[in-house]
């Protein structure tokens, strides 16, 4: 199914759209937290800009948690702490921000697929891994009414991250996909194309980040610049069992995105 498609913003690129997704009460994705380090440094300054930017806007709000150097995979316990005490301060800036998610990185890569039976308990043990990183955030996620989405970045196999958070079995962990990132995987590894990502996700969709890409590189372009095939994706989401969050992650031309969201609203009535 498709629900109003919102957009992803930071402090520095919101001033062309802010307006706009708030009047409209389209789904807000604040990606301020992502940079290194910066959850040990004082932002309450970025808080106390978004809670006044924000006032007006009654639509979805999530915060796309830290992910550079973070694997949720990582087998260190000493690492593993860390690692989850960084998702536990993101999630209280988004309790502070009325957000209802946070995106997390998939920790599976192609190297995995590939030696699979090579290395069988590799996939196994990240999973176990995955479970003690987000044992206490999927706690307080419960606690707050948030939900942690997980998005495939360097995935080539889109059901590992399924059978990830079946293991895992908490209803507040879901799964999100990335169209540039599926793209890239599709065209560079020989993955499955963007709507079988989207397909794999079976009711479990809760996210979902619409970028484009040339097939080489993660462009984080508007929809409809790249070489996706947008009017398929579209199609697969409104066949979809779930209503997942829809998020135009774009890195330059923000003042395009009504337009771009028109596009794409325009293929869903299709």
């Amino acid at each position: 199914m498709i629900s109003k498609i919102g957009a992803a913003i930071t402090i520095n690129n919101m001033e062309p759209v802010i307006e706009w997704l708030c009047h409209e009460n389209r789904p807000i994705e604040i990606q301020d937290f992502t940079l290194p380090n910066i959850l040990t440094d004082d932002v309450s300054d970025v808080l106390s800009t978004y809670q006044k930017s924000l006032k007006s806007h009654n639509g979805v709000r999530g915060i796309h948690g830290p992910f550079f150097g973070l694997d949720l995979g990582n087998p260190e316990r000493a690492f593993q702490k860390i690692i989850s005490e960084r998702l536990l301060k993101v999630l209280e800036f988004c309790e502070r921000l009325n957000g209802q998610y946070v995106v997390i990185h998939s920790p599976f890569t192609d190297w995995m697929r590939l030696n699979r039976l090579q290395y069988p308990a590799v996939k196994p043990n990240t999973i176990m891994c995955m479970d003690y990183i987000l044992h206490a955030p999927l706690q307080r996620a419960s606690e707050i009414g948030c939900t942690l989405v997980l998005e495939n970045c360097d995935d080539t196999d889109p059901n590992m991250r399924m059978e990830a958070i079946e293991s895992i079995n908490h209803p507040n962990l879901k799964l999100s996909v990335d169209t540039g990132h599926a793209q890239l995987a599709h065209c560079n590894y020989r993955a499955p194309a963007v709507v079988d990502f989207i397909a794999a996700t079976e009711d479990k969709l809760a996210h979902v980040h619409l970028q484009d890409v040339d097939g080489y590189a993660d462009r984080h372009w508007h929809p409809g610049e790249g070489n996706i095939s947008w009017q398929t994706v579209m199609d697969e989401l409104r066949k979809n069992r779930s209503t997942p969050h829809l998020i135009i992650e774009i890195r330059k031309n923000m003042h395009r995105l009504p337009e771009t969201v028109e596009f794409l609203e325009n293929l869903a009535d299709k």
